[in-house]
């Protein structure tokens, strides 16, 4: 077993991290209205975090069509990389990296989103699932989705050319890298599965044409960036929001292997995270990290200790943590020095508002000796 701890700097592509925690992406719906443009406010928050090895950011559209939650950044127009500028600056002078996660939510939307009422999908299912939208008093509430509309070969065409550019635009606003959010049941992974794509042309039926949309998605971008600044985040083991297909696993490891080949820098799983969740069988993590030597992230509920075992075992690189950097923005340093943690406050804070459970959480004082 190797010798390596969560503090342990490492590479990650062609980017050098300080060590191996991640600060996971966790949508706060803090931007500026009307044009869901990133804040000061957001790059506060970003940069008293910024001593995690890694940032991954908060999901961002890459369309007005990608967006699916209300208040949540994109990065497609002007006033959008401009406000990134603001949170990547931020974290660089504080000696941190980041890097901007991607998205296109599909079906996971509401039609209040979209000119035609109609959310867009590999196919016109519904994913009997509910998403945050706020109303006109500025109160936000759980919707539920419309049945969406599946998507022509036009579409698909422009959905990848928005994201090869929000990538472009990503490099332009000082992100040091990408990640394409393929999990959690939003555009990618609805591709991926057979419960949520029915599709009967290249882009479903077989395990080969299922994967091919993440395929033609990396591949837009990669070309862009470059390999060694895109990483794809995966949920394998998800089965919410109509994602409950026992092929999952399969294509997900087609998709590695593709990955592999191409250059891929990294693979993040993100996993369950409830307390009676299953556990990832770890010959799934051995069969991945055989099928893949890039970079490999995980995120799920992790301890310092659960992290270093998984880390020693080399089945995984870096280990994400979501919930504690929300009330512990020196959470590196907690963990280090085995400090206690804080506990989130008002649960009402974590969608929405102002300074308030957001940029408001306390550095433990340093002890003067």
């Amino acid at each position: 077993m190797q010798q390596r701890t969560i503090f342990d700097a490492v590479h990650i592509g062609s980017v050098d991290l300080k060590n191996r925690i991640v600060m996971a992406p966790m949508t706060r719906a803090r931007t500026a209205q009307p044009g869901n443009v990133p804040t000061a406010l957001m790059a506060e928050y970003y940069r008293q975090r910024a001593s995690a090895g890694l940032i991954i950011t908060e999901a961002t559209q890459i369309s007005p069509q990608g967006q699916g939650y209300s208040w949540t950044p994109g990065i497609h127009s002007a006033e959008q990389v401009a406000g990134w500028k603001l949170i990547t600056s931020a974290v660089h002078q504080a000696g941190g990296k980041i890097f901007s996660q991607l998205w296109h939510v599909g079906r996971m939307s509401h039609e209040s989103f979209h000119p035609d009422g109609k959310p867009v999908a590999p196919s016109a299912l519904s994913p009997n699932a509910q998403v945050w939208v706020v109303d006109s008093e500025g109160i936000g509430h759980m919707v539920d989705c419309p049945v969406p509309r599946a998507l022509t070969h036009d579409d698909i065409n422009h959905v990848i050319a928005d994201y090869r550019q929000a990538a472009i635009n990503a490099i332009e606003s000082g992100f040091d890298g990408i990640e394409v959010h393929g999990g959690n049941g939003y555009l990618i992974d609805q591709f991926l599965r057979r419960t949520s794509n029915k599709r009967t042309d290249e882009y479903g039926g077989s395990m080969a044409n299922r994967v091919r949309f993440a395929q033609e998605v990396l591949e837009a971008i990669s070309d862009a960036i470059g390999a060694n600044r895109t990483g794809i985040r995966l949920a394998p083991f998800i089965t919410q929001r109509g994602m409950d297909d026992p092929q999952a696993i399969e294509a997900i490891l087609v998709l590695a292997a593709w990955c592999e080949k191409k250059g891929i820098a990294f693979i993040h799983l993100a996993e369950a995270d409830w307390d009676d969740a299953p556990q990832v069988p770890y010959e799934f993590r051995e069969t991945l990290r055989a099928t893949f030597s890039g970079t490999i992230i995980v995120a799920g509920n992790y301890t310092k200790d659960k992290a270093e075992k998984l880390l020693m075992a080399g089945v995984v690189d870096l280990v994400a943590f979501g919930r504690p950097f929300i009330a512990n923005p020196d959470l590196p340093r907690r963990l280090k020095e085995c400090l206690p943690l804080a506990s989130i406050g008002d649960a009402a804070t974590l969608f929405g508002g102002t300074e308030v459970g957001y940029t408001d959480y306390p550095y433990l004082p340093v002890a003067v000796v």
